[in-house]
């Protein structure tokens, strides 16, 4: 009988590379994924100092190895740097997951053409970059993990959106073929696709609500949840990263390019 996904070794002696981990959904899943005895390597922005205490800390606090690139993601030649970089340090990505992202709101009619490019290119076409060079390593062990980190956005549409929720669907539709072009191997691909989830860039947008409308917060928090997430409350990058650590599971063999939605109820209305 295989085992299930409760043991804290499943990923001892493997390495993930999460994009985006400094913060939000990528560091709920990478710490879910260092708990599981895997060692991380970190993409994303900030303050050195910071980062540095971040990766270092949880290398400790797990007992894994720890790294970090600064890979801008949507350079594709920074993005072939970082993975060259993981397969140097660690021999190779076998849990990839997909976060980073950004976002911009605007009707298509007033949306720069530079910001949609940047969330093509950030959103969908990284996932790409990365999804090629690490399935040779993934291919030659016969497993690996790829979890894409879609969004409600990549099942249905919200206006003003029109990039992020294009980038998305893009990527639902990515992990599907990428699923398929692996069906026979040890090599899954899914997406995971979170409602609202208090990041910082939904803090962002909380904020613009709260300034705009010249409430509170707290309630600026309840009206954006209450318009489209049925459960009034927050998705929490702790579950999203249980999610990821279920995908990486064996028990999860042939869970095979699902957009599994976290949600709240949001992709059910």
């Amino acid at each position: 009988m295989k085992s299930s996904l409760s043991s804290a070794t499943l990923l001892s002696g493997k390495t993930a590379l999460v994009t985006g981990s400094t913060s939000g959904i990528g560091l709920g899943i990478a710490r879910a994924l260092a708990e599981q005895g895997a060692n991380i390597v970190f993409n994303g922005f900030g303050d050195a100092q910071q980062i540095e205490k971040l990766y270092t800390d949880i290398g400790q606090e797990f007992g894994v190895q720890t790294a970090y690139h600064n890979a801008d993601m949507s350079k594709p030649a920074e993005i072939e740097a970082m993975m060259a970089f993981a397969g140097e340090k660690f021999g190779g990505v076998d849990v990839l997951v997909n976060n980073a992202g950004i976002q911009h709101v605007a009707n298509v009619e007033d949306f720069p053409p530079e910001k949609w490019d940047a969330i093509i290119a950030i959103n969908l076409s990284s996932a790409f970059h990365t999804t090629r060079l690490a399935l040779p390593h993934m291919k030659r062990k016969n497993w690996g993990r790829i979890i894409n980190l879609a969004s409600v956005h990549g099942l249905v549409g919200s206006a003003a959106k029109s990039a992020y929720v294009a980038a998305k669907h893009g990527l639902v539709g990515f992990t599907k073929v990428t699923a398929l072009e692996n069906a026979q191997t040890g090599v899954t691909c899914n997406a995971i696709c979170p409602g609202w989830v208090l990041t910082p860039l939904v803090q962002k947008q909380v904020d613009d609500r709260a300034a705009r409308e010249g409430v509170s917060n707290e309630q600026a928090k309840k009206a954006l949840l209450m318009e489209k997430q049925p459960s009034g409350e927050f998705v929490t990058p702790e579950e999203l990263g249980a999610l990821a650590v279920f995908f990486c599971s064996p028990v999860a063999d042939q869970v095979r390019g699902v957009a599994w939605n976290m949600d709240g109820g949001w992709a059910a209305q």
